[in-house]
């Protein structure tokens, strides 16, 4: 059986690895300082658009994710021919309908997909199944990876099925943010009045970097450390801490909205790195997307694993 994966575009692992797997992309338009892009996870576009300072402006921008007739061309053009079953899996239904665009349009592609696959000489059943990630970024690449892997080793639909539905509830996420005047005026386009103006003013004058949480679909501070330097060395220090401990999957995702050696360079970074190849974790460190980048900012750090369940401690 040939067994396929589809992600959105705000899911965040190396381009190279995308290709490699041949992973498919459901792009997000944005519209942003008076040009349109689509986030496809193009490496040049998402250079151009750190280039361009597209970034330092995109606190007004339009974003627009596939809609339902659009996934439902998508499939019937390309993936009901090239796969027997597809794995979609979305960023979090709880920040974005790309789950619900996907979910209602997985109806009709269902109902629609035998005429394609006759008229392509294709024959038996196409099956597909939508899961919600329940999570941002980075942390979208856990489940993606493990599809990966588990399609490589042979493993059935219904064993993949079950252990990725699993991931998706211990996945942890976390991201940290540089510019909180950004995130208040991406909340407050969104109406989510969760980053209010006196927080925002307060926290970028003390240097306040706030460390956010999702798990399960609920995004939450945890921390609120001062400068982005010890932000980002507590929250190396803490997966590092988790990676001994014991994940659920050998796998930690990284991504940064910028040049990656601003990445590596940060404390704490090189010791995570260390302690993963220690502990026989395979780490996937990319660019931000550019759909990340316009929510949270540009130079942010997101991170993410699956691990058993616990509360984390900053």
């Amino acid at each position: 059986m040939r067994i396929g994966v589809v992600v959105d575009s705000t899911c965040d692992l190396p381009h190279a690895y995308f290709e490699a797997r041949g992973i498919g992309i459901l792009p997000i338009a944005i519209q942003v300082g008076g040009q349109t892009l689509s986030d496809t996870r193009d490496p040049d576009e998402t250079a151009r658009f750190l280039r361009e300072h597209l970034a330092e402006r995109s606190h007004d921008a339009e974003t627009a994710p596939y809609s339902v007739e659009q996934i439902r061309e998508l499939f019937l053009s390309r993936l009901v021919i090239d796969y027997d079953f597809v794995f979609c899996l979305t960023v979090t239904s709880t920040r974005s309908p790309i789950f619900d665009n996907a979910t209602r349009a997985s109806f009709a592609i269902l109902k629609d997909y035998k005429a394609v696959r006759a008229a392509a000489g294709v024959g038996g059943p196409f099956l597909l199944r939508v899961i919600d990630t329940q999570n941002l970024f980075a942390a979208q690449g856990v489940t993606a990876v493990e599809a990966a892997r588990m399609i490589e080793a042979g493993d059935s639909p219904a064993k993949i099925r079950e252990r990725l539905e699993s991931l998706a509830q211990n996945t942890y996420g976390f991201a940290i943010p540089r510019d909180l005047h950004h995130m208040r005026a991406r909340a407050q386009k969104k109406g989510d009045r969760s980053v209010g103006w006196l927080s925002a003013t307060l926290g970028t004058a003390l240097d306040v970097k706030p460390l956010l949480h999702c798990y399960r679909g609920e995004t939450r501070p945890l921390a609120k450390p001062r400068g982005f330097e010890h932000a980002a060395e507590k929250l190396f220090d803490y997966a590092a801490a988790r990676v001994r401990a014991g994940l659920l999957t050998p796998t930690l995702c990284l991504s940064y909205g910028g040049d990656l050696a601003e990445l590596e360079a940060l404390p704490g970074y090189a010791g995570l790195m260390h302690t993963c190849a220690e502990c026989g974790v395979e780490t996937f460190v990319s660019p931000m997307s550019i759909t990340g980048m316009v929510n949270i900012g540009a130079g942010a750090l997101s991170l993410g694993f699956a691990a058993p369940e616990h509360t984390p401690a900053f």
